[in-house]
């Protein structure tokens, strides 16, 4: 009964191993051992990434872990290994056990990871950026928004409503603005006029001040 009980376990995993290695492709490789003879455990084998056959050795990483008690043997999920073919690989191992949690055999997984990690390496040189450059960039789809936007950014850094500002503060926005590029846009005069809730000739007023001192310190 035991050895029927084993051999519908190897059974399973080798249909699995089939299944998977169908699911993920051809980078795929599943192999099933059988540890009656570590010294030709690999017993099945579907798909090959690791250059082995059936017959094949137990490998060291199984070994190591077959040298605790049989409570203390764990599954070893997702961990980075290499082929002698210098293929890397990520890799899972499961144990099989018999009706007395006693290890019989593993299925292991193995994935060639190995174009995703050169394809990862391009793709992270491709979408680096320069950290001294850091901008902040806004794509408005019309003028209004791009006058709006550069508008209510200056005037929140005050922290306070536009109508409680004090002159000197909406001096400051228009200097703040007017170092940003907005005056460029027609109408941001305008609009910067009504959030404030001053005429447009005090913008400006206040404009034509802040130019004459900039002109007047570079010529400093």
């Amino acid at each position: 009964m035991e050895a029927d009980l084993n051999a519908q376990i190897f059974s399973l995993a080798k249909r699995t191993a089939d299944m998977l290695v169908k699911m993920f492709g051809s980078r795929c490789e599943v192999a099933v051992h059988d540890f009656t003879d570590l010294k030709h455990s690999l017993v099945y084998l579907a798909g090959n990434v690791t250059g082995r056959k059936v017959g094949a050795p137990i490998t060291d990483l199984v070994l190591t872990e077959l040298r605790k008690g049989p409570a203390d043997i764990q599954d070893i999920p997702n961990y980075k290994t290499s082929a002698r073919n210098g293929t890397v690989m990520k890799s899972s191992t499961v144990f099989l056990r018999d009706s007395e949690e006693k290890v019989i055999g593993a299925l292991c997984i193995n994935y060639d990871v190995t174009q995703m990690l050169l394809f990862t390496n391009d793709m992270e040189e491709f979408l680096g950026v320069d950290p001294s450059q850091a901008k902040a960039e806004n794509f408005h789809t019309t003028v209004q928004e791009v006058i709006h936007d550069m508008v209510d950014q200056v005037v929140s850094g005050f922290k306070k409503a536009p109508a409680h500002l004090l002159l000197e503060e909406k001096v400051e926005c228009v200097r703040l603005l007017e170092e940003k590029g907005a005056f460029l846009i027609k109408g941001s005069t305008e609009y910067l006029a009504s959030v404030l809730g001053v005429s447009k000739f005090t913008i400006y007023n206040y404009l034509q001040k802040i130019r004459t001192q900039n002109e007047y310190q570079m010529q400093e």
